[in-house]
């Protein structure tokens, strides 16, 4: 019975005595995380820039254009209407991005070329 009893003890205090102290396991983490945050931005360099804002189009302004068939010159002004810094004309069909653009005004047409809705995106 001691033989067994006798290793099996050893073999705890050995396990006990590999467990870290809680104390470590936080200074660990801390100095993990900041290794990493140095990594992702080097010692120097200046801070990553905020994502843009949203964008300064409004697409309320454009409305007027729904149910119309556009012109260039009327496409040019919705987009100036709207405050957009670009216009896209998308029709039935067409394959198009899915980035949102906060400065770019949508532009929804029909079959017929009649615009359907206005947007910014």
């Amino acid at each position: 019975m001691t033989r067994i009893v006798i290793p099996a003890l050893l073999l705890s205090l050995a396990l006990a005595a590999c467990t870290p102290e809680p104390d470590e396991q936080t200074e660990a983490a801390e100095q993990s995380q900041a290794a990493a945050a140095e990594v992702a931005q080097p010692a120097g360099e200046e801070p990553l820039a905020p994502p843009p804002a949203e964008g300064s189009c409004d697409d309320t302004q454009a409305q007027w254009a729904v149910g119309k068939s556009l012109t260039e010159a009327e496409l040019e002004q919705a987009r100036n209407d709207a405050k957009a810094q670009t216009v896209r004309v998308l029709k039935p069909g067409q394959a198009v991005t899915m980035e949102f653009d906060g400065n770019r005004l949508n532009v929804d047409q029909d079959e017929q070329g009649v615009v359907t809705a206005v947007r910014c995106g």
